[in-house]
Order: C-alpha cells, then structure tokens, then sequence
C-alpha cells in the first residue's frame, strides 16, 4: 500500500512503525476470510482492510478520529485471526494499537462511553476493587430490567453466582520446587483471573513445583496493562507494565529468572510485546529481556518435558500417581475423557501457539478434539463482550454450537476470558487447560468437574 506520511510525521516512532504496517498491505483481502466481525457484520469496514483503509486516511492526514472511524475500530476484537492469514506479513496489532492511542488522544466519547470506559479502567485491574463489583452486580441483578444501557445488562449477566475469596496462592512469595529445583520462574498471577477463578493459578503452581520450579509470584507485579492498552489509554498501561518489568528485573537480580510464566494468553501477548511497546521509554531494554522471557505455561510445560513422553500413560497403576483414585484421573467408565480445545485468539494468533496445549492434553491421556472454525473468536476479547454485547454473543452462540457438536465431556482453554464467556452459554464444565493437566499428574480432581462425566451436558 502506497502512503503519504511526510518527514516530519515519520519521525514520530510511532508513525514510522504505522507507516511500516501500511506498507506492507497489498489489499488482497485474504484477512475478510477469517475476521469474526466481516463474518457477523458483512461490512467492509468493519473488516480488517477496511479498518486498515480508515487508519491510513486518518493517521495520515493528522486528523481528529471522526465518529465512523471510531464505530468501526471498537467493533475489532483484536484477536488478531487476521495477522494468522495475511500472506503479507501485515502487522495488524500494531497498526489498531496505534490507531486506539490516536482516538483516546483526539475523540471526545459520549459522557456514558467515557464513564463506562474510566469504571472499567478503574476496577478490573485491581482484584480486590474487581471482586467488590462482582458481589455488588450480584446485588444489582434484580434491576437488571431497569438498566437504560444493555453494556450494564452485560456486565451483570457475566457476574458469577459466588465470588471466591483472594488465594493464599497469589501472595507475594516463592513457591519452593518439590525435590532440587530445575528452573527459577515467576508468574503472572493476573488481576481478572484471580478474582474470578484463583484455582487456576493454585493449579499452576502445583504443576510448576511438582516439575521443578521454583515459582516466584513477584513483589509490586500487577495488571499487565492490556486492558488500557487496548483502550489507547497509553500513559497508564506503559506504567503497569513498567511496574511489572521492574519487579521481574528485581526477581532476576536477586536469584536469576528462567522464565516469566503467563496462564492467561491474554496478558501473555501483551507481556511479549512490552518491548514494542516500550522502546522509546528509558526501561526499553529491560523490557525488551522480559519479554524475551515471556512464555505462555504451555510452551514452558513443553519444555519441562522434552522428547515427547507420555505424561501418563492411560494403564498406569493408580500408586504411581499420587493423590488420585484408582483409576487413571483421565480416564471415565470405558474410554478416555473426551475434552473440546478451545484455542484462545490471543494464544493461536497473538502468540502463534497452536499445538501444545492439544499435544499435552494428548500426552496426559485425554482424547482432544476441535471445533469447527477454531480460528473463529469466542466474542470474550477483554472487555468486548461488555463493551460490544450484542456482536460478542453472536459470536459465542456460534462458537458454543461448534464445540457441542463434537460431544464433549469437558472444555478446555488458556484465557480467563474465553472460559468465563463459553461457560456462560453452556452446561458443560469449562476448565484451563492447565487444570485438567495438574490433574492428571498428581493434583485434585478441580471441583468444576461432576462426579458423572457421561452426564455432563
């Protein structure tokens, strides 16, 4: 794609970088193919070329966002399907990022977009503020009908019933390997995530040590900002990832760091971008080294278990595993547990992790199928599924049916957000990945399981 940035425009970086992304467009269009809202909506702009199209002309030209811009850039999900498909190499993420940032800085929303924005700003990324609104949109659910704005309607319906208490799990600390110690590792604890399913990280951290780590949930780690990232709040998500950089940098000065280990695909994705996104700040190398040292659990779990061996295998005696029943834990009546993998966008797309998740839930004994349309976003993408309700639950309908086609027992996947947006549309137990994996090498059978599998529906 031809553009018309003059010098003076290229010597901001992030022009430049923009500039870069738009270069590489050869309007071929492939992206249409796989866009979840060209899919829904049918409209041009609405996929990525034509998002590409509207930022061109609106970076360009050095212009205010004007309203259609806007509409169209919230509608993308960022789940990045179109960067998987462009032949061309087109950097998507950066480009929309950049455009989000231009929008914050130049578009005045409407006082009820400003103020729902600025809420969700202020209360997901802290879990203790987080776990406060949960209970009180449990308290608010029967007004629901009176609520003027279908965003709020949202935001109650996607409330659980309970709201667990803080884990001990999540505490700044070290968690000790079982035996000598392989590697040294810290975890991103997540703020959404440990406020709406702490036995994710519990699970974690089981596993971890059980294979050898030293697990280190860091002094000072919070957010990883991509939830004001992806709002263009850019003042406030480089200052919580350059909170996070600094405490990983001090857990590295103080007895080495391995690895920075993300169970949450979401955040994982912007952690390994926090060298893009902070190259022009003074903690531009030291952001570059961590995300260096970004993994998702599952690359690391690939790599704490090398040449391919069988976690498990489905005949071994029941005292070779500690902690489970007499049976193998992946193993229900006469076959294997039949698990649905659902792949995160921001893990298959944004990380280009596509089969590790299925290999180790293979290894470890469960039979895994996938949906059709996999490359398809569940509609969760953050706060999407608060902010654009009505587009994200066309998309969960139509991902809910694909997974209950293949009849599976259990679901499965790597991000908070999907799990919470799939379990909300169907009866079948949904758990992380990493759940199911800690369990069927020593951990609890994770409550979210029936006693009866075959009765799971």
């Amino acid at each position: 794609m031809q553009t018309s940035f003059t010098p003076e425009q290229l010597q901001d970086p992030d022009i430049a970088r923009s500039n870069e992304v738009l270069r590489a467009c050869v309007h071929c269009g492939f992206c249409t193919a796989t866009c979840p809202t060209y899919a829904v909506l049918g409209e041009e702009n609405d996929s990525p070329r034509g998002r590409i199209y509207l930022i061109k002309d609106m970076l360009e030209n050095d212009r205010p966002a004007d309203e259609k811009t806007v509409k169209h850039i919230d509608r993308c999900l960022s789940c990045l399907a179109c960067m998987t498909t462009c032949p061309s190499g087109v950097h998507y993420m950066h480009l929309v990022d950049h455009a989000r940032v231009h929008i914050e800085r130049t578009y005045k929303r409407p006082w009820q977009d400003r103020a729902l924005r600025r809420v969700l700003a202020t209360i997901l990324p802290y879990p203790r503020r987080f776990r406060l609104a949960l209970r009180a949109a449990k308290l608010g659910r029967p007004f629901r009908a009176l609520m003027p704005d279908r965003r709020l309607r949202a935001m109650l319906d996607m409330a659980p019933d309970t709201v667990a208490a803080p884990s001990d799990v999540d505490r700044p600390q070290t968690h000790r390997a079982e035996g000598e110690a392989r590697m040294r590792v810290a975890l991103l604890t997540g703020c959404a995530q440990s406020a709406l399913d702490p036995e994710i990280n519990a699970a974690t951290v089981r596993l971890l040590t059980r294979l050898g780590c030293d697990v280190v949930v860091a002094e000072g780690m919070g957010c990883c900002g991509a939830l004001v990232h992806h709002m263009g709040k850019e003042s406030e998500s480089h200052a919580q990832a350059g909170a996070n950089i600094r405490a990983w940098q001090r857990v590295k000065r103080e007895g080495g760091l391995d690895a920075v280990v993300v169970n949450t695909s979401g955040c994982g994705t912007t952690v390994k971008d926090y060298g893009h996104m902070m190259r022009t700040t003074d903690l531009a190398n030291e952001a570059r080294e961590i995300s260096e040292l970004t993994v998702d659990i599952s690359e690391l779990l690939e790599r704490l278990l090398p040449g391919g061996e069988a976690l498990h295998t489905p005949n071994e005696a029941a005292e070779d595993i500690a902690g489970t029943d007499a049976r193998h834990p992946t193993r229900e009546g006469t076959g294997a547990i039949r698990v649905a993998y659902h792949a995160a966008c921001s893990l298959q797309h944004g990380q280009k992790v596509r089969s590790a998740p299925k290999t180790l839930l293979t290894r470890a004994g469960f039979e895994v199928v996938e949906p059709a349309d996999s490359h398809l976003c569940c509609g969760s993408a953050g706060t999407y599924n608060l902010m654009q309700p009505e587009i994200a639950a066309k998309l969960k309908d139509r991902k809910i049916r694909t997974i209950e086609a293949k009849s599976p027992q259990v679901v499965a996947a790597g991000n908070i957000g999907c799990l919470t947006q799939i379990a909300s549309g169907t009866g079948l137990p949904v758990l992380h990945t990493v759940e199911l994996l800690d369990w069927a090498t020593g951990g609890p059978r994770p409550a979210k399981l029936p006693a009866d599998l075959s009765r799971a529906s």
